[in-house]
C-alpha cells in the first residue's frame, strides 16, 4: 500500500526530471497533453491499472502494452524512454502520482491554478467560463484549469476548491448551514 508522503518522495524528482526534458527540448505543453490524456486512460482502463500495479507482470510485458499504447515509434521518443526507465526502474507503479506532479509543475510555468468544480449536473461552456472568470478573479493567476465532477447529492449549485480554498455555492451547503444557524 502506499502512503502519500512515500509517493511523494517518490514521484517528486521523476516529475521533475520529465519536467527538466520537456523544457530543455520545448516540448512542455506536448508532455502535459500526454500526461492529460495517460492519466485519462489509467481512470478510465481497470485493465491498464492492473497491469501498471501488478509487480508479477514482466517488465517487458509492460514495455510492450507501453508501446502500443503510445503508438509505437510515432509518439515522442523522450515521453516513451522516459516511462520505459520507468518500467526498469520500477517506478511505473506511481506514473499516476509523477503526471499528477508533471501537471502541477506545468500550471507552476504556465501561471495556471486548478479549480476542482463540483456541480448538482453538469456544466455547460458558458458556466464553466463564468467560473474560470470568477476564479481569476480571485486568484490573479493567468489561466484557470477546471476539472469537473457531477454530485447529484449537491442538490442545485456547485463547490469550488482551488488549492486549500472552498467556495460552497451548493444548495446542500447553504441547507446545512441554515440548520446550523437554527439549531444554535
Amino acid at each position: 500500500m502506499k502512503s502519500n508522503v512515500e509517493t511523494a518522495e517518490i514521484a517528486q524528482p521523476y516529475a521533475q526530471a520529465l519536467f527538466s526534458v520537456a523544457q530543455s527540448k520545448n516540448l512542455t505543453e506536448e508532455f502535459g497533453s500526454d500526461a492529460r490524456d495517460l492519466l485519462d486512460l489509467l481512470k478510465n482502463s481497470d485493465q491498464l491499472r492492473n497491469l501498471i500495479d501488478n509487480p508479477f507482470i514482466q517488465a517487458e510485458t509492460k514495455k510492450a502494452v507501453i508501446s502500443q499504447i503510445l503508438g509505437g515509434d510515432s509518439a515522442n521518443p523522450y515521453l516513451r524512454n522516459f516511462l520505459l526507465l520507468l518500467v526498469d526502474r520500477r517506478r511505473i507503479f506511481f506514473l499516476d502520482q509523477i503526471l499528477q506532479q508533471y501537471l502541477v509543475l506545468l500550471r507552476q510555468l504556465n501561471q495556471t491554478v486548478l479549480a476542482e468544480v463540483t456541480s448538482a449536473v453538469p456544466l455547460s461552456p458558458e458556466q464553466q467560463q463564468a467560473i474560470q472568470q470568477k476564479v481569476i478573479a480571485i486568484t490573479q493567476a493567468r489561466q484557470v484549469e477546471l476539472e469537473t465532477k457531477v454530485d447529484s447529492d449537491l442538490i442545485g449549485g456547485v463547490i469550488i476548491k482551488v488549492g486549500s480554498q472552498v467556495i460552497d455555492a451548493s444548495l446542500r451547503g447553504q441547507l446545512r448551514r441554515l440548520s446550523l444557524r437554527l439549531s444554535n
